[in-house]
């Protein structure tokens, strides 16, 4: 099997379940949020929004007579930048959270939901800004009548600015899973929790051979990533079954070898760090 980084393809399987096809041929169940969860998600961080925008307020109020001791042309320049902040305030909370933490917002973490794309990966910035900006159009007429009217037509229960980025909005599982070497031994037990949660790191004491890993190439470390990137997201068995597909594909490749006494994830974790370290030095 080759490696490649193609696009994964989602395809629907329930009106609350989502398939995605990976490139290593093995499929991924993902519960789609409904817009009971999107809700409560959207109504938390609205208070948390409001507190934010009151403090900025009293702020404003404290500036604002001194600012209109100046001239007239000051007072108006104030409330240009009072409307521009508002607005940054309301569109960079959604945008910089969904941004730069996994997709989700405090309320959506609250409630146990993420934005993905369309392909299982986790978004980034750019869709994040694109789908928040198109909230302003979901809103209408008013809380969200538009937007709520698309989820319930859509078939992946997506508003329109989820259509203009190309996202999904997904529940995250927690479960206790116990995890097994390849013998049968138990080794641990970790409880995942989703994107982001610590993890321990025993692939840094592991060095594999560098002439190994001079083998493979940039499109490796992209499934390598993608894997990372969606596997909390997997039941246990599927989980293994991709890491093993993976870990195959990389061995016969590089003519790397697995030890025998770690597990077949710390072997691709040591692979990935390896393969950033000599793309760093290029």
């Amino acid at each position: 099997m080759n490696l490649r980084s193609d696009q994964f393809s989602p395809e629907r399987l329930s009106p609350d379940q989502l398939n995605i096809d990976t490139p290593e041929l093995v499929s991924i169940e993902m519960p789609l949020a409904g817009i009971g969860s999107r809700f409560i998600a959207l109504l938390v961080d609205y208070l948390i929004w409001f507190a934010g925008f009151l403090v900025l307020a009293l702020l404003y109020s404290l500036l604002l007579p001194g600012l209109g001791a100046f001239s007239k042309i000051s007072m108006q320049w104030a409330v240009a930048a009072r409307i521009f902040i508002f607005f940054l305030l309301n569109w960079g909370y959604f945008t910089l959270f969904e941004a730069f933490w996994n997709g989700r917002t405090p309320g959506k973490r609250l409630v146990r939901i993420r934005v993905i794309q369309r392909s299982g990966r986790a978004i980034g910035l750019f869709e994040a800004m694109a789908r928040n900006l198109v909230r302003y159009v979901d809103q209408f007429p008013f809380f969200y009548a538009v937007g709520v009217i698309t989820m319930f037509v859509t078939r992946q229960h997506q508003r329109l600015g989820d259509l203009a980025a190309g996202t999904l909005v997904v529940r995250d599982r927690a479960e206790d899973t116990p995890l097994w070497n390849e013998s049968g031994a138990r080794t641990f037990t970790a409880q995942i929790f989703g994107p982001g949660s610590p993890a321990p790191e025993p692939h840094t004491a592991l060095t594999l051979p560098a002439t190994g890993i001079a083998k493979l190439a940039a499109t490796d470390l992209e499934v390598l990533e993608g894997f990372f990137s969606r596997r909390l997201d997997m039941s246990l068995p599927t989980r293994q079954a991709i890491a093993q597909r993976i870990a195959s594909a990389i061995q016969a490749k590089s003519g790397l070898e697995q030890p025998a006494d770690v597990s077949v994830e710390t072997f691709l974790e040591a692979t990935a760090r390896q393969l950033r370290d000599l793309a760093r030095m290029k």
